[in-house]
Order: structure tokens, then sequence, then C-alpha cells
């Protein structure tokens, strides 16, 4: 298994709308960076991902699965572009903010500090345990 973090702004696709989606899920669309799509194409189906508030928040709110893989994107007619889709697991139960991965050198490689722009970023296996750690997952899913 593969972890991952995706990054929406809350007012354009928000974790409460990505849980109401239920078991069914969402296509992650409108991703136009060539490294995140590539990202999504290496996806698994039950790979696991954050779901990260970006802009507003700025913080870990959710842990969420691939749950279809990589397809084309039905947002635009632009074969280049794909998507996977995801599906909601459940509440990251102390939502982790960035300053709080910033300030653990634990997590100093992670690409939310190195890659900030990145959209769709892998998460390595030990990142994956602290921020669930630090979000009050323990153990990790």
């Amino acid at each position: 298994m593969a972890y991952w973090l995706f990054k929406s702004e809350p007012d354009a696709w928000s974790w409460d709308q990505q849980k109401a989606k239920g078991k069914a899920g969402e296509e992650w669309t409108g991703v136009r960076n060539y490294q995140a799509r590539n990202n999504m194409r290496a996806m698994q189906i039950g790979d696991l991902g954050f779901y990260y508030h970006s802009n507003e928040g700025l913080e870990v709110v959710g842990i969420v699965e691939v749950c279809k893989l990589a397809h084309p994107d039905s947002s635009t007619d632009d074969p280049r572009w794909e998507c996977v889709d995801i599906r909601a697991v459940r509440d990251m139960p102390k939502p982790v903010t960035l300053k709080d991965v910033k300030a653990n050198p634990n997590l100093a490689d992670m690409a939310l500090v190195t890659s900030m722009r990145l959209s769709v970023q892998p998460v390595k296996p030990h990142e994956w345990e602290e921020v669930c750690r630090m979000g009050g997952l323990v153990p990790a899913p």
C-alpha cells in the first residue's frame, strides 16, 4: 500500500462534501500538473491518503481511500489529464496543521513542506505514521 496527500480548497470542495459522497466516492478532477497526474497514475485501489484543506485551514482533516484507478478526467476533453476516485474513510480526530507539520523535525522532508504547491503528493510510510500520531490516530490506519 502507498500513501498520498490530496489538497483541496475547502470553498471549492470541502471535507464535508467529500464525506457526503459516501462509499461511492468522487472523482478527484481538475488536476493540471503533470507530476500530480503521474502520482494519480501510480495509485492502486485501497491506497490511503490525507485530505488536506489548502488556502483556508491549512490542515489535514481526514483520511481517504483510492476507490477507482486513474481514468480520463471528466472535467476536460483534453486526453492528457486523468484522475482517480477517492472516498472518505474517517475524520482526523485532531486536525494536523501545516504549522505543526513544519515544526516537526521528523517531517522536514515531507512533500507538504518541500513541494507545497503540488496538489497530489506522495507520503512516505514514516510520515504517514507521524501525521496520524499527531492527529490522534494510533495505530495509524
